[in-house]
């Protein structure tokens, strides 16, 4: 075949450096081309890094087996051929900036492994790579002074995980400087000042919470392909909120990480609590800051006793099971009773009337209630179906305030239910089977009384300290950077600090890694929790409108009020489908139910992605 001339830029030779002509064929292969690029520098160093980048297709050429004909390559083709790993800035979800090496030709998912891997970041599906939201700069010199951690002179290791020495990876053992990095990432940062809050980004709808999530870079392309050049700044952060083996021998990182972003997510408002749960988050914060001092960081065993402590317990757990698996099956087989008198209240437009009483019995996944437990023999006055709903708690222990609040999928979109309990044990017991049913499970799950166990946990931490002694203030805790700026506008600092301090002496005792774990926990809690918002346009309209994505149901919200307006449940979806081309998603409802008004989504911003 004729030969013909193909400019290649290098990179390494400086930006000023003419590009390297080379006389090739169609039918070279694109590692060919490497070899000749090579040769003809005449630079000796390790290329294995380096790889073709094709301008104009925005496409790496990775398949070097390839020939240049069959990737459509010609003279007037710009290829540029440098190293595949660039140094890269990464905003934490503390707040601290690292500067690292990252993949800028595998696909950001790949790219997300390889930092999790140095960060030492199990599970790393769950985090993913954000554009950082542009700041008003009001003086040139801020960003001068900011604190960056180098990371670019960790080698680039193909093993799963990395070695450990001390109970850290092993290349953050190397100096002093390594052991601040590592330090920096595995223990909490003391609250933030009052004005770093008030400099922070606070979406102020759910749109502006749909463009922030419209940030996030897609995890099927890599860098390039999405404008990240060398020592840009792109935001690492949990984006797929369903955490899998949290265990705080192995995951020192990924759980400060995590409560960081629990908290600033808090501060800013970007999920919302009641007020209670505000103070008890106040107050976890101010015990997680007080403990870290004394406690640098979580506990993190060595290696291998975790191995054989891990191997150990493995054979204790199965050895218990197959003593016991024959008496767990017929405890299992007989679900506990739970009948009892409440007060129920369906709220509606234009009306005033209050709670009534009546008996309510649970049964399987359902509840029914009767006029008195003398009529519980007969048909019921109704019978509802929890599979499937929304539960939400609305508790205040200090006033006595035990309320459940339940979205039931109807038809006609969803019917809101209240039930009011006695005490906290009936609200422990009611609230742990509303939300068994709600996933699909019975009283006789193993998990019911470990779900009351852990609302008596938190309506303890709520509940108003007995001790004589509990301070009422103390000049050390700064209220305004425990709590988000809604309460410094509500509250004086003096009305915040003994609400804090009261709900601080329920959690003072609790251990940093506990601390830590019992704040997600209250966070994962929260209705709102891990919803997000994406801005689309369904078929046949001409306005956008809001869409949010929970983790068992979508929600359509309108812009104009606010106001959830439909809202599909995943167990009623008969199958739905994306089409990336004209970016459109469609949904099917199962037959059991109405088709969906509107079912046809064309989005802008992808919602799997």
């Amino acid at each position: 075949m004729a030969s013909w001339d193909l400019a290649v830029t290098v990179e390494d030779l400086g930006s000023d450096a003419p590009a390297v002509t080379l006389s090739v064929a169609s039918d070279l292969h694109v590692g060919g081309v490497i070899l000749k690029l090579v040769e003809k520098t005449q630079i000796k160093r390790d290329w294995s890094d380096h790889a073709i980048w094709w301008e104009q297709k925005q496409q790496w050429l990775l398949r070097t087996a390839w020939t240049l004909e069959k990737y459509g390559i010609h003279a007037d083709a710009r290829l540029l051929f440098m190293p595949q790993h660039k140094p890269l800035k990464l905003g934490l979800p503390n707040g601290k900036t690292l500067r690292l090496k990252a993949c800028f030709s595998r696909p950001v998912f790949q790219t997300v492994m390889g930092i999790c891997k140095i960060l030492d970041i199990r599970h790393p599906e769950e985090l993913s790579l954000l554009r950082p939201i542009e700041e008003k700069k009001k003086k040139k010199d801020k960003d001068s002074a900011e604190e960056i951690y180098d990371l670019t002179e960790v080698p680039l290791s193909s093993a799963s995980r990395p070695l450990l020495y001390d109970g850290m990876p092993a290349h953050f053992a190397d100096s002093p400087e390594m052991e601040a990095v590592y330090k920096m990432l595995s223990v909490t940062q003391p609250p933030p000042a009052p004005e770093v809050i008030a400099k922070q980004y606070r979406p102020a709808s759910v749109v502006d919470k749909a463009h922030i999530n419209g940030r996030w870079l897609d995890s099927s392309r890599c860098l390039m392909q999405q404008g990240i050049q060398e020592n840009d700044r792109v935001w690492l952060r949990f984006k797929y909120f369903s955490f899998y083996d949290m265990d705080p021998k192995y995951d020192v990182v990924r759980l400060t990480q995590l409560y960081e972003q629990a908290r600033w997510a808090i501060l800013l408002e970007d999920i919302d609590c009641t007020e209670e749960e505000m103070m008890l988050f106040g107050a976890l914060q101010y015990h997680i800051s007080k403990v870290s001092q004394s406690e640098p960081q979580m506990v993190s065993s060595n290696a291998a006793m975790d191995d054989l402590d891990s191997a150990l317990q493995s054979l204790e757990v199965k050895l218990e099971g197959e003593s016991s698996s024959a008496s767990d099956m017929l405890e299992n087989l007989t679900a506990p009773d739970l009948n009892d008198y409440l007060k129920i209240f369906r709220p509606k437009r234009l009306t005033l009337k209050g709670y009534k009483q009546y008996w309510f019995k649970f049964q399987d996944t359902s509840i029914s209630y009767f006029k008195s437990k003398e009529e519980s023999i007969g048909e019921p006055i109704q019978q509802i179906n929890l599979k499937g709903c929304e539960v939400a708690p609305d508790v205040n222990v200090t006033a006595q305030k035990f309320l459940i609040r339940l979205l039931i999928p109807a038809p006609e979109g969803m019917n809101e239910v209240y039930l009011r309990c006695e005490n906290e044990e009936q609200y422990a017991q009611w609230m742990a089977g509303c939300r068994l049913a709600s996933k699909g499970k019975t009283l006789a799950d193993s998990s019911f009384q470990n779900e009351i166990q852990s609302i008596r946990s938190f309506l303890a931490m709520q509940k108003k300290s007995s001790h004589g002694n509990a301070p009422t203030n103390d000049e050390s805790i700064n209220t305004h950077s425990l709590v988000s700026p809604r309460y410094h506008k509500k509250y004086k600092a003096k009305q915040l600090t003994p609400r804090i301090l009261d709900a601080y002496q329920n959690v003072a005792q609790l251990s940093l890694t506990d601390a830590v774990m019992r704040f997600l926990q209250i966070w994962q809690a929260l209705p709102d929790f891990g919803l997000s918002y994406v801005v689309v346009r369904f078929k046949g309209s001409r306005k956008d409108e809001v869409l949010g994505i929970a983790p068992n149901r979508l929600i359509r919200i309108d812009l104009a009020v606010g106001d959830v307006v439909k809202t599909w449940r995943y167990n009623n979806m008969k199958q739905w489908n994306v089409n990336w081309d004209i970016r459109q998603v469609t949904g099917e409802q199962s037959a059991r139910s109405k088709t969906l008004v509107s079912s046809n989504m064309c989005l802008y911003s992808s919602l799997i992605r």
